[in-house]
């Protein structure tokens, strides 16, 4: 098992248990248990976990959004078939509005590499286009960050994507079921992601499986919004006949 995997694991199984023994975590993953200290130490300084004696617990609260550093970790085989079929969905001189969060941020990394206009919406996807000179145009927003998210917010975001216009727009799902909707955690994200549909000729959901079935409480918009959503095998079966079923084209991945 990888670092990275391990990682992923030990961090996705203290987030749903809320907690975990070193004794535990090197049982699951065949790791020693000085192996799994020292990966705790290094998550704990990621934040994705508070380090306790023995052991870690989740700093995640009931209802909140899993931070950045966490969902980095999971389901990265996931995002990268995801990132990679919607790629391939969008054509050399394009404009793109790619959304923030760590799916979104996998669709960076191979837009870089193409004759491509991108305006991303995270800081880290922002630093990941713009870091080395290549075919992709970067176009920067205005907007603040939100705290430990990296994600552009507010009026100057919104702005930004009223002043322009988007051959596709990929929007990332905290939460996507046919009765509700796409809905994300936070007001001012929900808004901006409002603004990037309204946009784009053309919208692309971007969503793991963990998605699909799940309501986060401020509401984006109809999942019809979306012309066609990527996600993987994990997704559920029933939930993604209702997408379709609802008019949104599903691929998954």
């Amino acid at each position: 098992m990888s670092n990275a995997d391990r990682h992923g694991l030990i961090a996705k199984v203290v987030r749903d248990a809320g907690g975990a023994t070193v004794q535990e975590l090197a049982e699951l993953t065949g790791a020693s248990e000085m192996t799994i200290r020292r990966d705790l130490d290094t998550l704990a300084a990621q934040g994705v976990l508070e380090r306790v004696r023995g052991g870690a617990r989740t700093l995640l609260l009931r209802g909140e959004e899993p931070p950045f550093a966490l969902r980095a970790h999971e389901a990265i085989d996931a995002k990268r078939r995801i990132a990679a079929e919607i790629s391939a969905r969008i054509a050399d001189g394009e404009s793109v509005l790619l959304d923030s969060g760590t799916t979104c941020l996998e669709v960076a990394r191979l837009l870089r590499e193409r004759p491509v206009t991108v305006m991303p919406l995270s800081l880290q996807a922002i630093h990941l286009v713009g870091e080395t000179p290549g075919p992709a145009t970067l176009v920067v927003p205005g907007g603040q960050p939100r705290a430990g998210e990296g994600a552009l917010t507010g009026p100057l975001t919104l702005a930004s994507l009223a002043a322009l216009r988007f051959d596709t727009a990929v929007i990332g799902c905290c939460g996507l079921t046919a009765a509700d909707g796409l809905t994300a955690y936070d007001l001012d994200d929900a808004a901006v992601k409002k603004a990037g549909i309204a946009s784009a000729r053309r919208v692309i959901g971007a969503a793991d499986g963990s998605k699909l079935g799940h309501t986060a409480y401020a509401h984006v918009g109809a999942a019809a919004l979306l012309h066609i959503l990527v996600t993987d095998t994990t997704a559920a079966a029933e939930e993604v006949t209702a997408l379709e079923d609802g008019g949104t084209v599903v691929r998954t991945v």
